[in-house]
């Protein structure tokens, strides 16, 4: 019996393209949380057709309360609200076989619809390693900590392909193609459900073909903020050591250590955007 992990995010969903779709006080949230949890439900429903026992959804987005309860998929259950130790990711642990991604973007600095990394107004780039990541790789690499494959990703062209970078054997449902950073051709809210149904199906009918995204330590991170005025928030931070004036860095052996306090500085900083 499969037990199934799902990370949803927002502006990955087919129709989400502005900030009216994605802030609590945008025009047309209510709409895009629709969207989002048809998504989400779409996904379920090929989970369940493949005998699928046990599903947890976990609302990533923003204050992560987006999800409408009324309208979710009676057998699945969910985790909403904020903060969470692991944001995205709370609720992983090693008894999942299977992660999925959905409604998901590109990094902040790469193309893609509504492309950004944790926090628009905060983050330029985060590194690990000598390698940019955004909130895919971030958000697998916890995944892989546990031990569980991410096998599905949906969102725009972009996102497939920055997940392609980690994980090359991942099923992706490209449910929009970006045009620019607040315009995309998308499929249909009914044709997005239904690939992404069908794609859930594929990667969960070959399972045996995906492995954990495993992250080596030691660590060396670095954070880069929009300007030096969130570094210099962020500095409270004991472990932070300044590299130049809008980027800190630190170095750990742990990856979940590691996210801990990216988010953590993030937070500090995010205080004064």
């Amino acid at each position: 019996m499969l037990k199934i992990f799902i990370s949803a995010d927002i502006e990955g969903v087919a129709g989400v393209v502005h900030r009216e779709h994605t802030a609590r006080d945008g025009k047309e949230h209510d709409r895009a949380r629709m969207l989002m949890t048809q998504e989400v439900n779409a996904c379920i429903e090929g989970a369940f057709a493949c005998g699928a026992a046990e599903i947890a959804v976990n609302d990533s987005h923003g204050t992560m309360r987006n999800l409408i309860p009324e309208l979710i998929h009676p057998k699945a259950e969910y985790i909403t609200g904020s903060p969470k130790m692991l944001a995205m990711m709370e609720g992983i642990h090693s008894e999942f076989d299977a992660a999925i991604f959905l409604g998901y973007h590109s990094r902040m600095g790469n193309e893609g619809v509504l492309n950004h990394t944790f926090h628009g107004g905060v983050i330029q780039n985060i590194r690990i390693n000598q390698r940019d990541m955004g909130e895919f790789a971030l958000n697998a690499g916890i995944s892989g900590y546990f031990g569980v494959p991410v096998v599905l990703v949906t969102g725009c062209q972009h996102t497939a392909n920055e997940a392609h970078e980690f994980l090359p054997g991942i099923e992706t449902a490209i449910v929009k193609r970006t045009i620019n950073r607040q315009s995309a051709r998308h499929l249909s809210p009914q044709s997005a459900q239904t690939l992404i149904k069908e794609k859930t199906i594929t990667a969960l009918s070959n399972l045996s073909n995906f492995q954990p995204l495993l992250m080596k330590g030691p660590f060396l991170v670095e954070v880069t903020y929009l300007h030096s005025g969130l570094a210099d928030a962020a500095a409270i931070l004991p472990i932070a050591e300044k590299v130049n004036p809008i980027t800190h860095r630190f170095q750990t052996d742990d990856f979940i250590t590691a996210f801990r306090y990216i988010r953590s500085l993030i937070a500090i900083a995010g205080s004064l955007s």
